[in-house]
């Protein structure tokens, strides 16, 4: 999963909060354990926080939690949120040739009915359960 590094930064934070929904994580300490740095788990986790998925609690113990229950949070909630995209948004520039705009408005179509599928696959799946091991 590691195509977003965003994405996947944000869905390793969620499945550890999953398994403990009612702790405050810091930044820190989700940064450390994703290897990342705090600044970026904030900018992402900022993201999360205002689609209503995470709470973020300021002062000395505070940092982030869940604003709903895990099973109340699909991954499509987390894909969304992050404003993620497997389509190119529309350019606005002319096409340098009818073929290309026929081939680019063809593919553009393809690519949007994917991911309308891949939404509406990821929506059957919540965080409580996509942490659980794949058998």
């Amino acid at each position: 999963m590691k195509r977003n590094s965003r994405l996947s930064l944000a869905l390793h934070a969620l499945g550890h909060m999953a398994g403990d929904p009612d702790r405050v994580r810091p930044s820190a300490e989700i940064a450390a354990h994703a290897g990342t740095n705090p600044v970026v788990v904030k900018r992402v986790l900022g993201r999360l926080r205002a689609a209503g998925l995470l709470i973020a609690e300021k002062g000395h113990s505070g940092g982030w939690r869940l604003a709903r229950p895990p099973d109340a949070i699909t991954l499509a909630d987390v894909y969304l949120a992050l404003d993620e995209r497997l389509a190119p948004a529309a350019e606005h520039a002319a096409p340098r040739c009818a073929v290309e705009h026929a081939l680019e408005h063809r593919m553009n179509a393809v690519m949007e009915d994917v991911e309308k599928a891949l939404i509406a696959r990821l929506a059957t799946m919540s965080i409580a359960a996509a942490r659980e091991p794949v058998r």
